[in-house]
């Protein structure tokens, strides 16, 4: 019951809704569209947000407390895209380059699904750490560039190429997602809860309601992008159903092994079930530009993250509430 419970609040939150309208109207063909500039404006603030509240929960924490989830963290990102890799290649029956394109983006993460994450707990009243957002901050580049190395490294054994790694790293440490969270955290870190008060009416009571317009245009190019389905084949719908979950009970109980909290480690297993696809699709299109978009786009945006916002984040919280024996 309780599970269910937790589902039917996750389909009927206007996040998920709104998600839910974006493919509607990609499906019957509607005019419905977002200027480019406002999706751009929308993800600046998104990410922005999220790196000053978080900053400003970091105040007065120890190095104690921050130190073993950070590291769980970035050893999540490692492995995920490691043993994903191989997936891809032995059972989806994927080429190196393809295979490390789509590793790259499932042991990357999502911040829009953090963003829900954290919007579902609040609406469930279950508190979180603040620390949380440098755990979606130092997750998104090594995956990128542990699955790219595995696709550059199998494409040299047989007489392939790859981009190469200087233009890969300066793209992922100077792109909008890094600059934006570590620099909000930091200013929110500043800054403190007094700093935060003076900009928390346009950074704190929006934020559900620029995350639903936010998701709305994800849910309209998630329907443009349903077509892709059959060029993927069903071995790969399968895997971007199947992996998130596992990823998110893994994700659920290192969070419990590390000190997190409820909240904390249903925010770790989301992480970990998560697939990026603004910084991933990014790096991927330097380091592997012979890779399919097709491909990883289909997978991670048509697939893994509408199931997440809908099924996968109540069923990552009750993960964590086994876990923790609540």
């Amino acid at each position: 019951m309780e599970i269910l419970q937790s589902l039917g609040s996750s389909l009927l939150s206007p996040m998920v809704l709104a998600f839910a309208l974006g493919i509607f109207a990609a499906l019957v063909k509607s005019d419905l569209k977002f200027p480019d500039e406002l999706y751009t404006a929308l993800t600046i603030y998104l990410l922005f947000a999220i790196g000053l509240k978080g900053g400003m929960k970091l105040e007065g924490m120890s190095l104690s407390v921050v130190g073993g989830p950070l590291l769980m963290a970035i050893g999540l990102s490692c492995v995920i895209p490691f043993w994903s890799f191989y997936v891809l290649k032995g059972f989806v029956r994927l080429d190196a380059t393809n295979a490390g394109a789509i590793a790259a983006h499932y042991g990357s993460v999502s911040a829009v699904t953090f963003s829900a994450a954290l919007a579902f707990l609040e609406t469930s009243k279950t508190p979180v750490e603040g620390f949380a957002p440098a755990l979606l901050a130092v997750m998104e580049a090594p995956a990128i560039i542990v699955a790219v190395f595995l696709a550059m490294k199998a494409s040299a054994s047989k007489g392939g190429q790859g981009g190469g790694f200087g233009p890969l790293l300066h793209d992922l440490l100077t792109g909008k997602g890094i600059i934006l969270l570590l620099g909000g955290l930091f200013i929110g870190f500043v800054g403190g809860k007094k700093g935060f008060e003076q900009v928390a009416p346009l950074f704190d009571a929006p934020f559900k309601g620029v995350l639903a317009l936010f998701l709305l245009e994800v849910g309209l190019l998630t329907g443009r992008r349903l077509g892709d389905l059959r060029e993927a084949g069903w071995r790969l719908v399968v895997f971007a159903i199947v992996m998130p979950i596992l990823h998110g009970l893994l994700g659920s109980y290192l969070g419990k092994c590390c000190g997190l909290g409820l909240g904390g480690s249903t925010v770790m297993a989301a992480l970990a079930a998560s697939a990026s696809y603004i910084a991933a699709p990014a790096a991927v299109r330097i380091a592997l530009p012979a890779a399919s978009p097709a491909l990883y786009l289909s997978s991670s945006l048509a697939i893994t993250f509408p199931f997440n916002i809908v099924l996968g984040l109540p069923l990552y919280f009750e993960f964590s509430r086994f876990f923790h024996g609540v």
